[in-house]
């Protein structure tokens, strides 16, 4: 059974910084796609940043320029740099590991932005 493991998530003023971090039980497959979603009360998950094993990258039009996603297959890890956080940022974060025909998720980490 893979699992992925989330650290990093806390509470944090606007205009902070966090780095969320997210280890796979297993070595990483080089044709899997890592990411990261969140999702806020209320509120649909959504996806807020993808990475490909060439590095291609995508991002949530929001966060552009504020975060960035990395991946290390070597230490089975994704790792999210969230940089200028902002109140509507707050919402608890996935990690995610996506092969062709099954996706797994981690337990989520509550990322809070407040004064």
């Amino acid at each position: 059974q893979v699992q992925l493991v989330e650290s990093g998530g806390g509470l944090v003023q606007p205009g902070g910084s966090l780095t969320l971090s997210c280890v796979v039980s297993e070595n990483i497959e080089s044709y899997s796609v890592m990411g990261w979603y969140r999702q806020a009360p209320g509120k649909e998950r959504e996806s807020v940043a993808l990475v490909s094993n060439g590095g291609q990258t995508v991002y949530l039009e929001s966060v552009k320029g504020r975060f960035t996603i990395s991946r290390d297959n070597a230490k089975n890890t994704v790792t999210l740099q969230m940089n200028d956080l902002k109140p509507e940022d707050t919402a608890v974060y996935y990690c995610s590991y996506d092969l062709i025909n099954k996706a797994y998720w981690g337990q989520g980490t509550q990322v809070t932005v407040s004064s």
